[in-house]
């Protein structure tokens, strides 16, 4: 089931605000009542063309996006390290988030700001030392994200979390997936048409159910709380001007603008 979030135009007499929605085979978005994370997939008799409406972040995140790095061990070896041992975990605010076709705004103080293709995991009940065999239980669904970075900042920095927190530094999109299932499932970036990363889920260092098993025993996961589980070799700089698509076989492809701060 794809559940998006979305705002409708103005002669479809749904409001203005945003909505969330099941978008069936037929090409029709089902609205739902509420927010599915928290209020369960409770469709209503509302229906509304995909194509007359604007698809948005398909959640913001209440609390954090947690992220994974060094995931993919052609990725480690690129930026000059070895795999790690356990997960490397680093955190992005939610304010970062944005959806498809929403602009990522590239910052004065950077040079150098990169793609990152991962898949991201929604969950869906709050947990806490989550067992292997458990995981799939607070997972609501999958994502497509963009990781965002500017690198010339990381390196500066030392450390990564400037580099991956300005505003607009995680697109999300354009769904969310709550039937797939990770497995060979091929994962690509593109910069102006030209691919750029291409890698199966597969080539993970730590599969989902370690990755959630390791971060709930770190800190608490919420409703609506984000996973980056990593992304593969092939990273770099996007263009001012240019437009950027990151795309999973199973979960579709989003596309956001890259225009100067």
């Amino acid at each position: 089931m794809r559940i998006v979030r979305f705002t409708p135009g103005p002669d479809a007499g749904l409001g203005p605000d945003p909505l969330f929605g099941v978008l069936e085979e037929d090409g029709f978005i089902s609205v739902i009542s509420g927010d599915p994370i928290y209020a369960g997939i409770q469709k209503t008799a509302a229906r509304i063309e995909l194509n007359k409406v604007r698809l948005l972040a398909p959640i913001i995140p209440r609390s954090k996006v947690v992220c994974i790095g060094k995931n993919y061990a052609d990725h480690a070896a690129e930026m000059g390290g070895k795999v790690p041992a356990e997960p490397l975990i680093f955190l992005k605010p939610n304010t970062s988030v944005i959806g498809p076709l929403d602009t990522i705004v590239w910052p004065e103080m950077s040079e150098q700001v990169d793609h990152e293709v991962e898949l991201a995991i929604v969950i869906g009940r709050i947990c806490k030392d989550v067992p292997k065999e458990r995981v799939s239980d607070v997972i609501f669904g999958y994502t497509i994200a963009n990781d965002v970075t500017a690198r010339d900042l990381q390196k500066k920095d030392g450390q990564w979390a400037r580099a991956k927190s300005f505003d607009t530094f995680c697109p999300i999109g354009p769904w969310i997936e709550t039937e797939f299932i990770p497995g060979t499932q091929k994962l690509t970036a593109s910069v102006d048409g030209q691919i750029k990363q291409s890698a199966q889920l597969s080539d993970m260092i730590f599969d989902v159910p370690t990755i959630v098993n390791f971060v709930t025993r770190v800190m608490t996961l919420l409703p609506g709380d984000i996973i980056l589980t990593g992304t593969p070799a092939g990273i770099g700089p996007m263009v001012i001007g240019g437009k950027v698509s990151v795309a999973i076989e199973g979960l579709g492809e989003l596309t956001n603008k890259v225009a100067a701060q």
